[in-house]
C-alpha cells in the first residue's frame, strides 16, 4: 500500500500543474519550429525541444518529492534506461514506490498547436522490475491546453475509490468540479470510435481491420450514409479522456501486433497508459489485444496494444469481433 496517499496525490497534482504552466508559457513565447526541433533519440521515443522544458520542471519537483518518499522515477528522456532514483543514492530495490510519468503525452499535436496534450502519472508500490501497470494504485492526468484555450481538465483516481475530475480556468485561477460520464449508448452506430493509425507503415491494414469491424457490427455501408465516425487523437491519455468524457465509444491501438517488433515503428508504451486506472475506475473496460487486463512492466521500451470501450454493451458488441479478426488477419509477423 502507498502511504500518505492523499498527500502524495496533492503533490503530484502540483507537479503536473507546474509542468502544464511552464509548457504553456513556452508555447506562448516560442515558434513552432523551435518547439519541434529534434533534440535526441532516446529509449521510447523522439525527444523534441518542447519535451526538454517539461523534463526540467519534472526533475526539479520530483527531487523535492524525494525528501518525503523514496521512489524510482520512470519517464522517457531520463537517460537510456528511462529511470532515476530519488533521493539520490537510494538503491532501486530499497525505494518505496515506482512512479511512471509522461511529461507531455501528445507532444506532436501540442507543438503544432493542433490539440491539447496531457501530463500523465501512475504510482505503484515498488515490487522491483516486475512492477506493472496492474500494480498502479494512484493515477493523475492534467491537460496541457492550446495557447488559445483557457480551460484545463484534471482527472485522478485511486484503486477501488472511483475517479474525480476538476476543470481549471487559467484566466481566473479557479477550479470547479467536473462530472464526466462515459457514453451509455449500446451500439457504435452514429458514434465516434476506431483503431489508431497515426503514422505511416501500417495504416493500410489497420484501416482495413477498422472497416471490417464496423461492417460486421453495423452491416454494409449504404450509399450516401455514414454509419459511424472516427477521430485520430495522437495522445493515449487524450484517447482515454475521450472515452471517459463520453466522446468516443470504443478505441483500439493495435500497432505492436500488426508487424513484428523490428517493423512496428512508433508504438504505445507503458508511460502512455499509466493513467488507465482512471478509465477503469470510471467503469470503462480496458484490456490488451487478447482481452486480458493490462500488466506490462513499468518501463519506457515495452510496446503495448490496448482496447477500450465506453461500457459493457459496446464491449460485447466490438471486442469479440476484434478478437476474431485478429486471429484471421496476417498480424504479429505471420505474413
Amino acid at each position: 500500500m502507498i502511504r500518505e496517499k492523499e498527500t502524495l496525490l496533492q503533490r503530484i497534482r502540483a507537479i503536473q500543474a507546474a509542468i502544464r504552466d511552464q509548457v504553456l508559457r513556452t508555447c506562448e513565447q516560442a515558434s513552432t519550429e523551435q518547439l519541434a526541433e529534434i533534440m535526441a533519440e532516446q529509449a521510447g521515443d523522439t525527444v523534441f525541444a518542447i519535451d526538454r522544458i517539461s523534463e526540467q520542471v519534472l526533475l526539479e519537483h520530483f527531487a523535492h518529492l524525494g525528501e518525503t518518499w523514496s521512489f524510482v522515477l520512470i519517464a522517457e528522456g531520463l537517460g537510456e534506461d528511462g529511470m532515476v532514483v530519488f533521493p539520490e543514492g537510494t538503491a532501486p530495490e530499497q525505494a518505496e514506490l515506482r512512479i511512471i510519468i509522461d511529461p507531455i503525452d501528445g507532444t506532436r499535436g501540442l507543438m503544432y498547436q493542433k490539440r491539447p496534450a496531457w501530463v500523465l502519472t501512475g504510482v505503484a508500490p515498488n515490487r522491483g522490475p516486475s512492477t506493472s501497470l496492474a500494480d498502479i494504485e494512484l493515477a493523475v492526468q492534467t491537460e496541457i491546453p492550446l495557447v488559445k484555450q483557457h480551460l484545463s481538465d484534471v482527472l485522478w483516481a485511486m484503486t477501488n475509490e472511483g475517479y474525480q475530475a476538476e476543470r481549471y480556468n487559467r484566466l481566473t485561477g479557479t477550479t470547479i468540479p467536473l462530472h464526466l460520464r462515459p457514453s451509455r449508448a449500446t451500439t457504435i452506430a452514429q458514434g465516434f470510435g476506431g483503431i489508431a493509425r497515426f503514422f505511416p507503415g501500417s495504416r493500410a491494414i489497420l484501416a482495413a481491420l477498422d472497416d471490417e469491424i464496423v461492417e460486421q457490427a453495423l452491416g454494409p455501408v449504404e450509399s450516401g450514409r455514414a454509419q459511424a465516425f472516427e477521430d485520430q487523437y495522437i495522445s493515449t491519455g487524450g484517447q482515454l479522456y475521450e472515452l471517459i468524457a463520453g466522446h468516443d465509444r470504443w478505441l483500439a491501438d493495435l500497432r505492436p501486433v500488426v508487424y513484428p517488433p523490428e517493423r512496428a515503428g512508433l508504438c504505445c508504451h507503458p508511460y502512455d497508459l499509466c493513467t488507465e486506472l482512471i478509465a477503469r475506475e470510471a467503469g470503462i473496460p480496458i484490456t490488451d489485444h487478447q482481452q486480458q487486463p493490462l500488466a506490462a512492466p513499468l518501463d519506457v521500451t515495452t510496446k503495448l496494444a490496448w482496447m477500450g470501450f465506453a461500457n459493457q454493451a459496446i464491449y460485447q458488441q466490438i471486442a469479440p469481433l476484434l478478437h476474431t479478426a485478429l486471429q484471421q488477419y496476417p498480424l504479429t509477423g505471420k505474413r
